[in-house]
């Protein structure tokens, strides 16, 4: 089967004064047409370095140095910056956290939107701005005619995710990245973001990955699930096997760490310790220093991955003991 997007075995490396860093361990995932995958995980474990290396946007010092990025067919890797540039805000496009660090303060939101259109779209100024008016119209935003000569400072927090939003749609892109978009937002304009990322992905058919650490998100609007842990993919599943069953201790300790709102008492599970830091050494394992489960081998060689069934799969020891386990039982 032909993936819209196909990653394969990337690794990525931050050169600095003490050396190569590795921030991005040999992972593979890929995404369809049409299916919201969610990569989920603690601050520093790699999801948005991978968003990144996907736009073609590691900072001077990154470099993918190991494997592939494919885009239908085409090979991102390797091309040069202008190279890139007729992919991403076109094929690709990318929403970050914070849209005033990504909406320019000195330009109005209607010269924002247009730019893509004129690049990629090769249209005329006055079909770029009735484009533009029609945008802000499908992301909600109300007398987008208006609006479109306001600057960013003039709008809302919620307002100018959706112009964000609506730049990153320009284009109808084949692959949206959204960034934890909606993290600095209220709970209800979240809910609002959500519901339009979704609803815009069934109407232009396009593949999402939306990058968060909010479990209650993923369970909203997440087809499948990729767990990210010190830059590793720990386990892969459909959304509802990942919460009906949860196989990497990493995985459980995530989701036992959402407050249950309906229980008495609001005591919070927590991970024990922190996130190593990329020049931190670890053998074995490099959860291991935190999982309660870890055993001798835990501490000794890194897992290779398992697979469970078609749609899960798993980084962690523990798994092959309960497939000697199961094994044996049906023998």
């Amino acid at each position: 089967m032909n993936h819209l997007l196909q990653v394969e075995n990337m690794k990525v490396e931050f050169r600095t004064a003490k050396g190569p860093l590795t921030a991005v361990r040999s992972i593979s995932f890929h995404v369809d047409k049409g299916e919201t995958l969610c990569i989920v995980g603690e601050s520093g474990c790699g999801k948005s370095i991978t968003s990144l290396s996907i736009m073609g946007l590691l900072p001077q010092n990154g470099n993918i140095v190991e494997g592939s990025i494919k885009l239908e067919n085409d090979k991102l890797v390797g091309l040069t910056d202008e190279q890139l540039q007729s992919y991403r805000g076109n094929k690709i496009s990318m929403i970050f956290q914070e849209p005033m660090t990504a909406l320019n303060p000195v330009f109005t939101i209607g010269y924002q939107l247009q730019e893509p259109l004129l690049i990629h779209k090769k249209i005329s100024k006055k079909e770029a701005k009735q484009a533009s008016i029609e945008l802000l119209r499908k992301v909600g935003i109300p007398n987008p005619e208006e609006k479109i000569n306001q600057y960013p400072h003039q709008l809302s927090g919620g307002m100018r995710q959706r112009v964000m939003i609506a730049m990153a749609l320009a284009c109808e892109p084949l692959l949206l990245i959204a960034d934890e978009p909606t993290t600095a937002l209220d709970v209800t304009i979240q809910a609002q973001i959500l519901d339009l990322i979704e609803e815009l992905k069934e109407q232009m058919g396009m593949g999402v990955i939306f990058v968060t650490h909010d479990m209650g998100v993923v369970a909203e609007i997440a087809d499948r699930v990729m767990v990210m842990y010190a830059g590793e993919v720990v386990e892969m599943s459909d959304a509802q096997t990942i919460f009906a069953n949860p196989k990497h201790p990493y995985t459980q300790g995530l989701l036992a760490a959402v407050p249950d709102v309906e229980a008495d008492a609001h005591e919070l599970n927590v991970i024990p310790g922190s996130m190593p830091n990329l020049d931190e050494k670890i053998e074995g394992c490099r959860f291991h220093p935190r999982c309660p489960f870890a055993t001798d081998i835990c501490r000794q060689k890194n897992p290779p991955t398992f697979k469970i069934s078609e749609n899960q799969e798993v980084k962690c020891w523990l798994q092959e003991a309960k497939m000697h386990i199961e094994s044996a039982a049906t023998s």
